[in-house]
């Protein structure tokens, strides 16, 4: 596990380059209700880059409350693991940091705090869904600050226009594709089951059943609906037709698209660097096409602050949470990070990155109960089943069955 500590004091804040970021109306309670100040807070980063921007934040917290921040360097995915032994010790952070499908798991455990929405200002500035996302069982647990899902580069030299239909996307599959000649019209992971659940589940669709109030049932598996298998059928066809092939994994990918071998590859904003150099100005991006006219939903993951349950500076903590996620500094990580930040009032001067925030709109986050867990290795299975050309209905009804014995030898589903 890798850790690395700094403090950032109110004595570098003059030296930087962030300004216009005060805590001002993002104060969630007014200045007489506020209790004693702590001399710190502490905040759990990943990854180099989030140190080369979040300094100046911090730093700007610091100038404006008298409050320094300390940070130390714990990967994301270590961080509930570690913060389970570091909290009730009184040694984890006041903030820290998840992917929204871990939240459930984090709520579950008793190490996230949770957030009343009432003492967050400007909360109908974040894009509804990755609040959502955020929210377990009716509970916010935390703020977001990067919002991504995937949407379709293309290259120019070879078409002029990204397809905006399912039949302009077909025509281009039909044109282009020449399997002996390793050439495709169009490029996907087609077996993975983040890539492909666009295809399968429609806005009406869901894995699990949702009630009025968002919460999901995981006893209530849908992977086999009827709206499902259609869909599948559909997608079972472009195997059939040679559109598609499960050979293709991010690699294989990477290699056809750059080489000029596919005009039009789906894939997400982690490939935007690596495209850009290769293709230069031939690069450009798109939403994803509308199938029998409606958007199509692709999966969106989210990434949010989140309070540790066992800080004991929890007023102070949701002021800094808040000034991390205020518009000000959205707007700096969206121009330093290069992160698609879930806000309305931020914006982003990257034509190709802003696809992707366009595409979170139509994006649905990815459930964030524990049982999402059991659902990925059965459905990538029947993926793979449906590209070999076996029969669809069987397929998922045999996916559901595993999905629902994975949620019982996991310890059963937390709806019952």
């Amino acid at each position: 596990m890798k850790f690395k500590n700094f403090m950032y004091t109110g004595i570098l804040a003059s030296a930087l380059v962030l300004s216009g970021i005060a805590i001002g109306n993002d104060e969630a309670v007014n200045a007489q209700d506020e209790p004693e100040k702590p001399e710190s807070l502490t905040v759990w980063l990943d990854g180099d880059v989030q140190f080369e921007v979040y300094p100046e934040i911090f730093a700007r917290f610091t100038e404006e409350t008298g409050i320094e921040v300390e940070v130390s360097e714990i990967a994301m995915n270590d961080q509930l693991d570690q913060i389970s032994l570091d909290g009730p010790a009184g040694n984890g952070p006041d903030i820290f940091q998840q992917p929204h499908d871990m939240i459930g798991s984090a709520y579950l455990q008793g190490l996230v705090k949770e957030i009343n929405p009432e003492d967050v200002v400007d909360l109908d500035l974040f894009n509804e869904n990755a609040i959502d996302a955020f929210t377990y069982d009716g509970h916010l647990l935390g703020l977001p600050f990067a919002a991504e899902s995937i949407a379709l580069y293309y290259n120019t030299d070879l078409v002029d226009e990204a397809p905006t239909t399912k039949e302009e996307l077909e025509a281009i599959m039909e044109e282009y594709t020449d399997e002996s000649s390793n050439q495709y019209g169009f490029l996907m992971e087609s077996t993975n089951f983040y890539m492909a659940y666009a295809f399968l589940f429609s806005g009406d669709e869901s894995i699990f059943s949702v009630d009025e109030e968002g919460n999901y049932d995981s006893a209530d598996i849908q992977v086999a609906s009827e709206g499902v298998i259609e869909q599948a059928e559909a997608y079972k066809e472009y195997f059939e037709q040679g559109y598609l092939s499960s050979n293709i994994n991010g690699d294989v990918l990477d290699g056809l698209f750059l080489a000029g071998d596919a005009p039009v590859a789906l894939t997400g904003p982690w490939k935007l660097a690596e495209y850009s150099e290769g293709l230069g100005d031939s690069l450009a991006t798109a939403p994803l096409p509308e199938f029998d006219g409606e958007p199509m939903t692709p999966f969106m993951g989210v990434k949010g602050w989140m309070m540790n349950e066992y800080t004991e500076n929890e007023y102070w903590a949701l002021q800094l949470l808040q000034f991390m996620t205020n518009q000000e500094s959205s707007q700096y990580v969206v121009d330093n990070m290069q992160e698609s930040v879930p806000r309305s009032d931020v914006e982003n001067d990257n034509e190709l990155l802003a696809t992707f925030d366009e595409q979170t709109a139509s994006a649905v986050p990815m459930p964030n109960i524990p049982e999402m867990a059991q659902v990925w290795e059965p459905m990538e299975n029947a993926l793979v089943f449906i590209s070999q050309g076996e029969d669809v209905t069987e397929i998922l009804e045999e996916a559901k069955a595993n999905i629902e014995a994975n949620i019982e030898a996991a310890g059963g589903s937390s709806a019952e």
